[in-house]
């Protein structure tokens, strides 16, 4: 019988903790966040000198145990006060920062003066709008609605520019992206997503495994990239042809791309953040988005969760430290599994591996001989949580396009 590869969600004892300071401020970060709250909805209001959910006042700084207290709400509605008072929107970003979903009406002047972006956030989602219940307490993992979905969402929103404005990002790893093909067809398409890639400084390898260059020479011309294109022999494993290809890198991090798949503008800015507030020596994402073409059907699985330790990620995102990619052995030889190679051997040395959201990634699924993880088609159907006719893929994704070049048509859109 065919299963998945083993995963693991680790303890966070003994692991980075989920508050840290960068740029002079502690902030809460996203570990820990639950993709399906049983909660409602809670008041969040300025109480003169702090802010309080009901009647329980929260510290300033907030800490870890009072965002955890949260994880089990919707969201948050925030009362903002007429005028600025203390410490009130330190609090706010703090919140943001660990994800926790946040909803107001229009917010007043002086916040939009203190940040604009922030303010359109929260008071552009509504729980209430979103069309459907959350998730019952205790239902399996295909009771987890669309509305978690929309939840999940803002919360990436809210966390990418609060992380960001807290300083987390402002100085970031170079990237190298490393990515084998002997598919041409496939090549433009994912050059043209890794140009689009924002917030990132970027390097891109790309072995040709058995194709001519003069094949393709039109599919690498004009982009804005820093490209550099090997031809591999078609008879060399899979994983060599990769390791070749990190050879040749020059990023602080390498991170693994698939040819196949699609990848949202923000795909290695969110692994570069995840590796910031986490610690972890690989980040990649949950495997979450499937295209299945031959059904041309996308299916979302919810039993990988988010935001945790893990000893699993998706393959096609594996983000990783040159220095200690090297000092593991790199990718495995031979195919397939040179992906759970390189993360059996950095846990094997004592590494940790983090799992961020995977809103911004789909996997494509074609017919099974195209593909080194092998599953039948059926096998992804069992395990959806939510099923669409087409391509639908989160709106983290942000307009990508098929192979046929059509516009997506977003979910809810």
């Amino acid at each position: 019988m065919t299963t998945d590869p083993p995963t693991t969600e680790l303890p966070v004892a003994g692991a980075p903790v989920a508050v840290l300071t960068a740029g002079g401020h502690d902030l809460c970060t996203p570990l820990g966040f639950t993709r399906s709250a049983p909660e409602g909805a809670a008041g969040l209001s300025w109480q003169g000198d702090r802010w309080a959910v009901g009647d329980r006042p929260l510290d300033a700084p907030l800490g870890a145990g009072e965002v955890a207290a949260l994880r089990p709400l919707r969201a948050l509605h925030v009362g903002w006060p007429e005028e600025p008072s203390g410490d009130a929107m330190t609090t706010i970003v703090d919140l943001a920062g660990a994800g926790v979903p946040l909803t107001s009406g229009p917010a007043p002047s002086w916040v939009r003066d203190a940040d604009p972006r922030l303010a359109d956030l929260v008071a552009g989602w509504a729980p209430e709008l979103d069309g459907e219940m959350p998730a019952k307490p205790g239902s399996p993992a295909a009771a987890v609605s669309v509305a978690d979905l929309r939840r999940e969402e803002h919360s990436v929103r809210l966390r990418r520019h609060a992380l960001r404005a807290k300083g987390l990002a402002r100085v970031l790893p170079s990237v190298t992206v490393v990515m084998a093909t002997r598919r041409p067809h496939f090549l433009r398409g994912a050059l043209e997503q890794m140009a689009a890639q924002r917030h990132v400084d970027l390097q891109v390898i790309v072995a040709l495994h058995g194709v001519p260059l003069a094949e393709v020479r039109e599919a690498v011309e004009g982009l804005p990239l820093p490209l550099t294109v090997l031809e591999e022999d078609a008879r060399a494993p899979f994983g060599e042809v990769l390791n070749r290809a990190a050879a040749r890198a020059e990023g602080d991090v390498l991170a693994k791309w698939d040819d196949d798949d699609w990848y949202g503008p923000e795909h290695l800015a969110d692994l570069l953040l995840a590796r910031a507030y986490s610690g972890g020596d690989v980040v990649g994402m949950a495997q979450e988005f499937f295209y299945l073409e031959p059904l041309n059907v996308t299916i979302r699985r919810v039993d990988y969760s988010s935001e945790v330790w893990s000893d699993h990620v998706a393959g096609g995102t594996v983000l990783i430290g040159r220095e200690l990619f090297h000092e593991v052995g790199g990718f495995g030889p031979n195919g397939p599994g040179e992906d759970a190679h390189l993360l059996r051997a950095v846990g094997a040395a004592g590494g940790s591996i983090y799992r961020t959201h995977g809103l911004g990634y789909v996997l494509r699924r074609s017919v099974g001989a195209e593909h080194t993880w092998q599953l039948p088609l059926a096998h992804f159907l069992r395990v959806a949580a939510h099923q669409w006719r087409g391509f639908r893929p989160s709106s983290i994704l942000e307009g990508a396009r098929h192979s046929g070049g059509t516009r997506v048509i977003l979910e809810g859109s």
